[in-house]
């Protein structure tokens, strides 16, 4: 039930070897997946089309996601390429430097606004594009990634854990909007793992040892088991979730002490 053969996806997010969107692109191409991967900037472009050769005649697109047009121009190339689309993973997140190291109460206007534009509204915008595309392939399941930092504070996450807070609810209102398009939208919350965006949470070391303290499961999760977990909820054989956020923590967030 999680065979993706023929299906058509768009994954954003990818930076390197270690994101949480590569290890899903790769898992979603061993299951019968055309993928389409973008990169936000000159600077990632080289990355992404190295890991890109990896894959099965993938399409490697530029688009910022903080820039309407960018997410216009994506859309209609996939629409003259792939003709449709079976899924979209949204993995993008991002919050200034200063967001995270300040203390939260120091926020700036600027900084929160970036961090909810890039981290959450971008879901909103990038599921409003590709869902004629998906309407034309009879539905398709939308995924995105959290943290339980939205509903929990972690040190130095701040402003990030504003921002998933509000893309876990956007996950329920897009799931309510566009089930009966037979569209679903979901969410996975994983455990810390040591991806380029955990580079920038001072700290971050001490966040893994406490997982491997406190989870029921002993130790911290890893790349392939959230990229398993993807891979449930982009096939059928999820067919009947939307609205979820799945967490893939090794239970750490069913534990009060």
């Amino acid at each position: 039930m999680c065979e993706l053969t023929g299906k058509h996806g768009l994954i954003v997010g990818v930076a390197n070897k270690r994101s949480i969107s590569w290890a899903i692109a790769r898992a979603v191409q061993a299951s019968g997946a055309r993928v389409a991967l973008t990169y936000p900037s000159a600077r990632l472009e080289e990355n992404v089309r190295e890991l890109a050769a990896q894959l099965d005649n993938p399409l490697i697109l530029p688009c910022d996601v903080g820039n309407d047009e960018h997410i216009a121009q994506l859309a209609a190339t996939l629409d003259r390429e792939l003709g449709g689309l079976d899924f979209l993973v949204h993995g993008a997140a991002f919050a200034p430097a200063a967001a995270l190291s300040n203390p939260f109460v120091q926020t700036t206007r600027e900084d929160f606004r970036i961090a909810l534009d890039v981290s959450a509204y971008s879901l909103v915008a990038l599921s409003r594009a590709v869902q004629p595309l998906m309407e034309r392939r009879g539905g398709g399941s939308i995924l995105t990634l959290t943290f339980v930092g939205s509903s929990r504070v972690f040190p130095n996450y701040n402003v990030m854990g504003v921002a998933k807070a509000a893309l876990e609810s956007s996950v329920r209102y897009l799931a309510s909007e566009l089930g009966p398009q037979k569209i679903r939208v979901n969410a996975i919350s994983a455990g810390p793992i040591k991806t380029l965006a955990a580079a920038g949470i001072s700290g971050f070391s001490s966040i893994l040892q406490v997982y491997r303290e406190r989870a029921p499961l002993g130790k911290n999760v890893e790349l392939a088991e959230v990229a398993d977990a993807a891979l449930f909820l982009l096939s059928p054989a999820s067919r009947a979730i939307t609205g979820e956020v799945l967490m893939v923590d090794g239970g750490f967030h069913v534990v009060g002490f």
